[in-house]
């Protein structure tokens, strides 16, 4: 399957109303199909989400399923995800995966975090701070030439917050900071698969944007490939400036089980 690397780029409000729904999207990626958005999509998923009003159902769909995992980037992501829930991948994959396809979709959530976290990720001063994101957000919608009304903002913020907390990028219920924990070699290798479907060559594979939205430098990235290429999932050399990168399998349901499957 030839993925697109055409991320989303456009500010939008989304993330005030719906954050990670990490379970909620779980949840619809595997009872999804192709066959159930040609009928009563509200009424099918209310079964998937029990607790939820048709409201709320509807409200989920719209400004998270399908944005994120059908019209997101890579398309249809939902195939991908569901492969990786049926193959009963660690959580910690799962999150990290979730993550990297939610904020795709999110460009204020990527951006955040590509830029903003990022940053903290290498400063004394590790916590983050919904002043500084409201004024951070602030910015960087000015620049996009984009109005929001300050309720708006901070709704937004929050949301961001709350999402990468969701996602493990950060840590704590009111005081928030960067977390301790990284990503796993299994989560790196199968996104470091789908990059390389998207087009990637082997030089952006190692300084794609991406990696920074899971606070990953170029010293990280690479002793992430040299590390997969000790546990065989793909071939790493790198030269200076040379690198080259060959991945054994095919396909992703092909790579996901090879990696899966092995240890560590």
């Amino acid at each position: 399957m030839r993925l697109s690397d055409k991320r989303n780029t456009i500010f939008t409000t989304r993330l005030q109303k719906g954050g990670a729904l990490f379970e909620d999207m779980r949840r619809i990626v595997m009872v999804w199909s192709d066959e159930i958005a040609q009928n009563n999509v509200v009424g099918y998923l209310a079964r998937s989400l029990p607790k939820s009003t048709i409201a709320r159902v509807k409200d989920t769909y719209i400004r998270a399923f399908r944005p994120r995992f059908i019209e997101g980037s890579p398309a249809n992501a939902w195939r991908l995800a569901k492969i990786l829930e049926e193959k009963k991948a660690d959580i910690q994959i799962l999150r990290s995966f979730y993550f990297w396809i939610t904020a795709r979709s999110e460009s204020p959530l990527y951006e955040f975090a590509s830029d903003f976290v990022f940053s903290k990720s290498r400063a004394i001063d590790r916590q983050v701070r919904i002043g500084d994101t409201v004024t951070w957000l602030s910015q960087r919608a000015r620049e996009k030439g984009i109005s929001w009304t300050p309720t708006v903002t901070i709704k937004v913020a929050r949301g961001i917050l709350a999402t990468l907390r969701d996602f493990g990028i950060l840590e704590g219920a009111t005081r928030k900071h960067v977390s301790t924990g990284g990503l796993s070699p299994k989560a790196f290798a199968i996104i470091a698969f789908c990059l390389h479907g998207m087009g990637a060559s082997n030089r952006e594979l190692v300084s794609h944007p991406d990696w920074q939205i899971f606070l990953l430098g170029e010293i990280g990235i690479e002793r992430l490939f040299l590390e997969c290429h000790q546990f065989g999932w793909m071939k790493f050399d790198s030269a200076g400036d040379l690198k080259r990168i060959e991945f054994p399998e095919k396909t992703f349901l092909e790579y996901s089980h090879a990696v899966l499957s092995r240890l560590p």
